[in-house]
C-alpha cells in the first residue's frame, strides 16, 4: 500500500550520503529541502546524487529552495555553540567580530537602535530568552532568563510585539533564486511574507515551471491569507515562528483553519516544525508526536516535513520510518470513513474546476483504478490532487520540471512522457504506461484527462473512460 501524503526532508550532513539519501528515498521521502539560511557550499554535488538516485528509483524527487527572507538570526559563534548561564549578563551588538560566551553579533543596527528595557529577544525558535536591560547604540546588554542555554551560530531571533515592515524579497534571497535556478530546485519557498507582494515579486525572477510555496510564519500574513492563497502556489504552515508570533495555544486552530482554506482555493498545504523533534537525540518518537502527525493527516495536508530531524539528527532513518507507517495507519482509517473526510472545493465559476470535479465524482466507483492527467504546466495536476480523489492519480508531463515539482503533491505518481500530438497519440502514450502500472489490470476502468489541443497549458477540456484492455 502507497501513502498519498507526502513527505519532505531538509538536507544537511545526517543525510549527506548517496547511501543515506537513497534510504530516505526508499522509505518514502519525495522531496528534500535546501535551507539558504545556512551554508549551501557544496550543494550541488549533494544535488547530483538525488538526480542519480531519482534515475536509478525511477521516482520523481522535488527540490525545495527554502529562501531566508527577513528572518532575523544571530551571527557566528565560537565553537558554533557557546552555554550561557541563567541571569548571565550577555550582549548583542552590530559588531561583525565572531561571538563568544559574553557577546554575539546581530546584524541589525536599526533594530538594536529601536529596542529598548524590558523587550524580550527570543532565540532559537523560541527556545532561550533575553531580557534588555540596558542600551547604549547598538550595544544591547540583556539578560539570559533560560536554564540550560545554549547560543549558536546562525540560530533565529524574535522580537515580540516588536513590528518589522517587510514587503520585498532582499538581496540574498534574489541571489540565492538565481542559484536556485541554477540547481533545478522545482519549488521556491518565501519565508517571512507578510502579504501576496512577495509572491509577485518572486514569479518574475523564476522560472515558468518552478513552484511557489508561502510559508505562514506570522500575524500580518495570517491578516492577509485568502489574497496570499490566491496568489501562491502551496502553503506551508511554519509552526515554530508562527507560535512565537501569534502563542503556541493558538497554533492549532489556525493549522486546521489554513488546511481548510488551502482545500477550498485548491491550494496544497505542507504543516513543518517539531514533527519528531524528540527523534534528533532518540530512535522512537513519543505518542504525541505520532499524533500530531496523525491529525495533519486527518486535517486533510498534503505534506509534512521534516526538519533537524533528518539534516542533523541521530536517527534520520527511522524519523522518516515513523511518519511513512503513521501516514499509512491514518490514511487507512481515512479510506474506511471516507465520508467523515470529504472535502469542499470552491469552483468559483472555473470551468476547468468544474470539469475536474467530475472527474472525481467518477474515480469513487470501485472499477475506476486511477485518473491519468496530462499535464504540461501542473495546474491540473494541482486541481486533481486537491480533490482527494478515491483512485490513484497519475500525471502525465514532457516538462521533467513538472514532473518533479507535481510529485510533490497528495496521491500524485509523476511520470515524465512526450507530449501528445493528438487524440491518437495520447491514447497510445496513456496505454504505454497503463502496462508499467502494476495496480491495472485488464478490464479495469482508468479516467483519462487532458486539453485540446495538445501542447497548450491549462486547458484541460476534455474527460474519457477507458476500459483496459479495449
Amino acid at each position: 500500500m502507497e501513502k498519498k501524503a507526502k513527505i519532505i526532508a531538509t538536507l544537511g550532513p545526517a543525510i549527506y550520503s548517496s547511501t543515506k539519501l537513497k534510504q530516505l528515498v526508499n522509505l518514502g521521502v519525495d522531496a528534500f529541502r535546501i535551507n539558504f539560511s545556512h551554508n549551501t557550499h557544496g550543494i550541488n554535488k549533494i544535488v547530483s546524487k538525488i538526480r542519480k538516485i531519482e534515475r536509478s528509483t525511477n521516482k520523481k524527487l522535488a527540490l525545495i529552495a527554502d529562501l531566508q527572507g527577513v528572518k532575523l538570526r544571530v551571527g557566528n559563534i565560537k565553537g558554533d555553540s557557546q552555554k550561557i548561564k541563567y541571569n548571565q549578563k550577555y550582549i548583542f551588538d552590530a559588531k561583525r567580530n565572531i561571538g563568544d560566551h559574553s557577546r554575539i553579533n546581530f546584524p541589525y543596527p536599526k533594530i538594536l537602535k529601536k529596542l529598548k528595557k524590558g523587550n524580550k529577544i527570543l532565540i532559537d525558535d523560541g527556545k532561550f530568552t533575553f531580557v534588555v536591560t540596558k542600551k547604549k547604540g547598538t550595544i544591547v546588554t540583556t539578560i539570559c532568563k533560560s536554564q540550560n542555554c545554549f547560543m549558536k551560530s546562525n540560530k533565529s531571533v524574535h522580537i515580540p510585539n516588536f513590528d518589522i515592515s517587510f514587503n520585498k524579497l532582499t538581496s540574498k534571497d534574489k541571489k540565492d533564486i538565481k542559484t536556485a535556478i541554477k540547481l533545478g530546485c522545482n519549488w521556491i519557498a518565501l519565508s517571512y511574507l507578510q502579504s501576496e507582494k512577495l509572491i509577485i515579486e518572486a514569479r518574475k525572477l523564476i522560472k515558468k515551471d518552478m513552484g511557489i510555496i508561502s510559508k505562514i510564519e506570522n500575524k500580518h500574513a495570517l491578516k492577509n491569507i485568502i489574497k496570499i492563497i490566491k496568489a501562491t502556489d502551496s502553503v506551508m504552515i511554519a509552526r515554530g515562528d508562527l507560535a512565537i508570533d501569534i502563542g503556541h495555544s493558538e497554533v492549532p486552530k489556525v493549522q486546521l483553519s489554513l488546511i481548510k482554506k488551502c482545500s477550498q482555493f485548491s491550494k496544497s498545504v505542507i504543516v513543518a516544525t517539531q514533527m519528531l523533534e524528540s527523534m534528533i537525540e532518540n530512535n522512537i518518537a513519543t505518542r504525541a508526536e505520532i499524533n500530531d502527525i496523525a491529525s495533519a493527516i486527518f486535517q486533510g495536508a498534503d505534506t509534512v516535513m521534516l526538519s533537524a530531524e533528518a539534516a542533523i539528527g541521530k536517527f534520520p532513518t527511522q524519523a522518516v520510518s515513523t511518519m511513512t507507517e503513521t501516514i499509512l495507519s491514518t490514511e487507512k482509517y481515512k479510506r474506511e470513513h471516507i465520508e467523515d473526510f470529504k472535502n469542499s472545493i470552491i469552483a468559483n465559476k472555473d470551468p476547468v474546476k468544474s470539469i475536474l470535479l467530475s472527474v472525481k465524482d467518477m474515480a469513487y466507483n470501485s472499477n475506476v483504478k486511477a485518473i491519468i492527467v496530462f499535464s504540461n504546466s501542473g495546474k491540473s495536476a494541482k486541481l486533481v490532487s486537491a480533490m482527494r480523489p478515491a483512485a490513484k492519480i497519475v500525471t502525465i508531463s514532457p516538462n521533467i520540471n513538472v514532473s518533479r515539482q507535481v510529485s510533490l503533491l497528495w496521491g500524485v505518481q509523476s511520470v515524465n512522457s512526450r507530449d501528445a500530438n493528438g487524440w491518437k497519440d495520447m491514447m497510445s502514450i496513456s496505454k504505454e504506461i497503463i502496462k508499467k502500472l502494476k495496480f491495472i489490470k485488464k478490464n479495469d476502468f482508468v479516467v483519462i484527462t487532458a486539453g485540446l489541443p495538445f501542447g497548450k497549458a491549462g486547458m484541460t477540456n476534455m474527460v474519457r473512460l477507458y476500459k483496459v484492455g479495449t
